[in-house]
């Protein structure tokens, strides 16, 4: 067994064990949506640990107490658990994700959800341990790219962009696949892994393109080792928080809504991840 190997196994055990203790109620308030006690809405909300559950916990410090709500963070590290719970009524919104992503889950499972406005952007990058610019990439390299459809074509349309490859004519980068790969030059061999397992991986690729709170997990400093970043500005992928249908009117989530678009939490964000690596969307 491979040192790849073993960590995927890892990481799958992880994700099982997450996925175990979702499936038997550990988390959340209910079906119910938030609710009411002594005058303070309860909202559970499930947040990838970096930067997601860091905002929340800084509103949660710094703002509901005023706001008259009290947030429960429950942190996932895998990508499609989130939405599972949330639809499982386990947790009460959701923020990780987006608007690409939730449209892939939505179409796949069903999922009745609502998407509020975007609150920030983690620009994916490029990344390497064998390298040090775009320009050593050797001719067959092989690269690492996630294995969820939303972030596989962001991440060949992040490639794209760095020049390594073009796609087809009308073929929507958010969308694409690699049979929609039209020059290759340097015949790069693409390998679809779990997101998260991406930047613990490094090792085994030539080049691994990786989302922006993976990074920051890792430890890795997107300004200054990403060979290639994406462009925060018009971005169409800003992270936003997301709740079922059904409770898109409730007002303790609109109050939350707020709160993480107010001028404080825009301020934490630009003096917290000082390295361009999550930028604010509003």
């Amino acid at each position: 067994m491979t040192a790849f190997d073993r960590r995927t196994l890892l990481a799958s055990g992880t994700g099982l064990a997450a996925l175990a203790l979702s499936g038997c109620g550990a988390f959340g308030s209910g079906s119910e949506g938030p609710t009411e006690e002594g005058g303070i809405t309860k909202i559970t909300v499930g947040a990838s640990p970096k930067p997601h559950a860091e905002i929340l916990q800084f509103v949660q410090d710094n703002l509901t107490k005023d706001a008259g709500l009290e947030l429960t963070i429950e942190q996932y590290t895998d990508y499609q658990i989130p939405n599972q719970a949330l639809s499982d009524g386990d947790i009460d919104a959701n923020y990780y994700q987006t608007p690409n992503f939730l449209a892939e889950q939505e179409k796949e499972k069903g999922y009745e959800f609502h998407a509020f406005e975007g609150i920030h952007i983690e620009p994916m990058g490029l990344y390497s341990e064998k390298i040090t610019s775009l320009d050593e990439l050797a001719d067959g390299s092989e690269v690492a790219i996630a294995n969820d459809p939303a972030n596989t074509g962001r991440g060949l349309g992040l490639l794209a962009e760095a020049g390594l490859i073009t796609l087809k004519d009308g073929v929507e980068p958010s969308q694409a696949t690699t049979s929609d790969v039209q020059d290759n030059p340097k015949n790069l061999t693409f390998t679809e892994i779990e997101a998260a397992q991406i930047p613990r991986s490094l090792g085994d690729f030539a080049l691994g393109a990786v989302n922006g709170n993976y990074a920051l997990e890792a430890g890795l400093k997107p300004s200054e080792q990403a060979l290639h970043l994406e462009k925060g500005e018009g971005s169409p992928y800003a992270n936003m928080m997301v709740c079922r249908e059904a409770d898109k009117d409730n007002a303790g989530l609109a109050k939350l809504e707020e709160l993480l678009h107010s001028e404080d939490v825009k301020t934490f964000i630009t003096t917290t991840y000082t390295d361009g690596s999550v930028i604010p969307a509003f």
